[in-house]
């Protein structure tokens, strides 16, 4: 709260003195003026009364040019200030990339006068560079479309040699590649305009856009976009323009970042590190928050999958080998399931798959098909002839059963499969 009210403090104070200046300064030129005109009355016109006068009439000429100049700027000032200060606003309410690009693009507009901007950003889960357009004048709807993902990795050819240190870009380009494979090429500072100039010439041609501003988007990692801002008047963008945007990117580039980290945190949070799949937490919570959307005629079955003589295998050849072969039924099992099923570590070599919407035949053939997946594996580069899995099958008997039952159902189920002879599906 003290920030505000000092800087405003400071902000009206720095006014009343160019309000006493000018008071002083309007009151020398008008008794300055008054003396002239009584010394022409008095004594009569001479050459120098005559200069004298012409001097003041410049001056205060010029005074009022200067007053008013000083005002425009003042005014455009409290505008990128004013701007800045919505960008803000947004951006600290926005917790997702797509709200961060929401909350900046209609100020952005607003504060350079662009006609359309463009926000070009690095998906973090892909190497995909997406381009979002808005029309800041209509106020339709966005379009998106994907940018080639070499505009934001690859050197920009363009730079000086001095720049690449005597290297030819494809040489530099290569030593990009690792920072590449880890998503963000780390490109130099001066590199990043560079960027953001080539990503709005792809703007210009993809769009049609004319007379464009750009800014990089960049964090810790590197360069991961562009704000592109564009109009139709060819005009030279005013300064103020310049700096909003760059401004814009920073704080844009700040609020991305952090928002990347949450949003890895999270995954991290409900990963399973070794397998690569959800963990328990991560299925236990989407259980819950199904169970509450859940509709009456919704049918839930859950698989409990558990690989066969784990701990003899652990003991026999190694926990190092044993992390393979789980690694391995973890992929056999996320290739064999459908699409909207969701299969999770629960624990140790215990694996589960929430099935949706199935009936008891449709998830069974899902359980046959993820121990005959897991039969299938070539596992003779760890020492180890074979794996198998026994797989218990619930489905919800009434409607609106708790999930919890049908886990412990199909965990039950899966007792009877390990007493039967393991290596096969028993149905609860």
């Amino acid at each position: 709260m003290s920030g505000p009210t000092t800087r405003k403090t400071a902000g009206d104070a720095e006014d009343r003195r160019i309000r006493r200046s000018w008071l002083v300064l309007s009151g020398s030129l008008f008794i300055l003026a008054l003396a002239a005109l009584l010394r022409v009355t008095v004594d009569g016109a001479r050459p120098l009364d005559w200069l004298m006068i012409g001097v003041i009439v410049v001056v205060a000429f010029v005074a009022v040019r200067h007053r008013m100049a000083v005002g425009a700027l003042e005014i455009s000032r409290r505008g990128e200030a004013e701007s800045f200060a919505r960008i803000l606003q947004g951006l600290s309410r926005s917790i997702s990339p797509d709200a961060i690009v929401d909350a900046i693009v209609e100020e952005i507009g607003s504060g350079t006068g662009a006609d359309h901007i463009v926000v070009a950003r690095r998906r973090p889960d892909a190497r995909v560079l997406e381009a979002t357009l808005v029309n800041t004048r209509t106020g339709g709807p966005s379009s998106t479309t994907l940018f080639p993902i070499s505009d934001l990795e690859d050197p920009p050819e363009d730079r000086p040699p001095s720049i690449l240190g005597g290297r030819s870009p494809s040489e530099a380009r290569g030593e990009g590649h690792d920072e590449r494979m880890r998503g963000v090429l780390r490109h130099r500072p001066e590199d990043a305009v560079l960027v953001a100039r080539r990503i709005a010439a792809r703007a210009r041609r993809i769009y049609g856009l004319k007379h464009t501003l750009s800014a990089p988007l960049t964090t810790d990692a590197g360069v991961i976009g562009a704000i592109v801002a564009s109009r139709r008047t060819a005009e030279a963008w005013p300064e103020s323009a310049q700096r909003i945007l760059t401004g814009a990117a920073i704080e844009a580039s700040a609020a991305l970042s952090r928002a990347y980290s949450h949003r890895e945190a999270e995954a991290r949070a409900s990963t399973d590190a070794l397998t690569g799949l959800p963990n328990r937490r991560y299925f236990d919570e989407f259980c819950a928050l199904l169970a509450r959307r859940r509709r009456s005629e919704d049918a839930i079955g859950i698989l409990m999958v558990d690989i066969d003589r784990f701990k003899l295998l652990n003991d026999a050849h190694g926990h190092a080998v044993g992390d393979e072969v789980l690694r391995a039924v973890a992929g056999a099992i996320a290739g064999a399931v459908r699409e909207d099923d969701v299969p999770a570590r629960f624990g140790g070599e215990e694996f589960a798959v929430l099935l949706r919407n199935p009936h008891i035949d449709e998830a069974v053939e899902v359980g046959e098909r993820i121990r005959v997946a897991v039969s299938s594996l070539d596992l003779s580069r760890y020492g180890v002839q074979s794996a198998s899995v026994s797989v218990g099958v619930a489905v919800a008997s009434i409607p609106h059963q708790p999930i919890v039952e049908i886990i412990e159902q199909a965990d039950r189920a899966l007792y009877d499969a390990k007493r039967a002879g393991r290596d096969r599906v028993v149905a609860a």
